[in-house]
């Protein structure tokens, strides 16, 4: 790749919801990013008590999509995905800052190898940058329907450095060809908030595509910015969604064990920890998340749900 002509176009698609500051300090960073070809996109979540606009009057040249609701984190990155043009699609939360060199290693590995089908970059912390976030993730385990990033809370080193397959992308930071998209079909949207990515993982790998950790790319990520930590929320959606996955992505035994260890040990477990813990909202989110399996309501749930 020695011109211009012969760079594909990278178009980059992250999400806003209430945090057009943060937003602009990622669009920022991606002013110092040397590949040549590059489209922006910006999605607003229906942002109650932002002004993303603030977005389009310093960077005229970002496209901005306003949604009239907040379709949660698939959903906006679906809307992203079809007013994207590039070959290369590259999704990164708006609470992350790049590296100038971020992109290269990314498309030359997608480039060269047609049978990987998304990548993820090293990711370290924003506040400890010495500290990282993800190089690559093991396997979802199927009873508890969860992993576990390889490299998390450890001091990035020779050892995370080595390009390698891995069982999912991060949804901070993953490019994905647009013909893979094509392929195995947009995020799934029932999830809203989290496990969407693993989702969309395992369905690039059954399409017969890899998954690929690319430490030779870095992005900094500033944790929980827009969600905050620990909330009943989180605690909702992360107790919905683990059944979610297992519901889409287990068959036969395996679905058969991962609802058993859900229902008889992660349920009373659970359920002795928030009460120990006197968490009573906690206690009520996680309830509800694994309820909704069974009234299937269809009304998503906000914050104030929870307080």
């Amino acid at each position: 790749m020695t011109g211009p002509e012969t760079y594909p176009l990278v178009s980059i698609i992250t999400v806003n919801y209430n945090q057009s500051a943060v937003t602009l300090d990622l669009l920022r960073s991606l002013q110092r990013v040397t590949w040549p070809r590059l489209e922006v996109i910006v999605v607003d979540n229906a942002s109650p008590s932002d002004r993303p606009e603030r977005i389009r009057e310093e960077f005229p040249g970002v496209t901005l999509i306003l949604s009239p609701e907040n379709l949660g984190f698939a959903g906006g990155n679906n809307l992203g995905i079809r007013q994207a043009t590039g070959r290369y699609l590259f999704f990164l939360n708006n609470d992350t800052e790049v590296e100038p060199g971020v992109i290269e290693p990314l498309v030359s590995l997608l480039e060269s190898h047609p049978e990987i089908g998304a990548v993820s970059p090293k990711i370290r912390y924003f506040d400890q940058p010495e500290l990282l976030q993800y190089a690559g993730f093991t396997r979802m385990n199927p009873w508890t329907v969860r992993n576990r990033a390889v490299g998390f809370r450890q001091p990035d080193g020779p050892a995370f450095n080595t390009l390698s397959p891995t069982h999912a992308v991060h949804g901070a930071a993953m490019m994905v060809p647009r013909s893979v998209i094509d392929e195995v079909g947009e995020m799934s949207e029932e999830y809203f908030l989290y496990y969407e990515e693993h989702d969309w993982s395992e369905r690039i790998k059954r399409a017969g595509y890899r998954i690929y950790y690319q430490p030779a790319s870095c992005i900094l990520h500033k944790e929980s910015v827009s969600t905050g930590k620990a909330s009943p929320f989180i605690t909702y959606y992360l107790a919905r969604n683990r059944m979610l996955f297992a519901r889409r992505n287990f068959r036969g035994a395996t679905f058969f064990f991962s609802l058993f260890y859900q229902v008889a040990v992660a349920l009373p477990k659970n359920v002795a920890v928030f009460m120990l813990k006197g968490q009573k909202n906690h206690l009520k989110a996680y309830l509800r998340g694994l309820g909704w399996h069974l009234a299937r309501d269809k009304r998503r749930p906000d914050k104030s749900d929870f307080s």
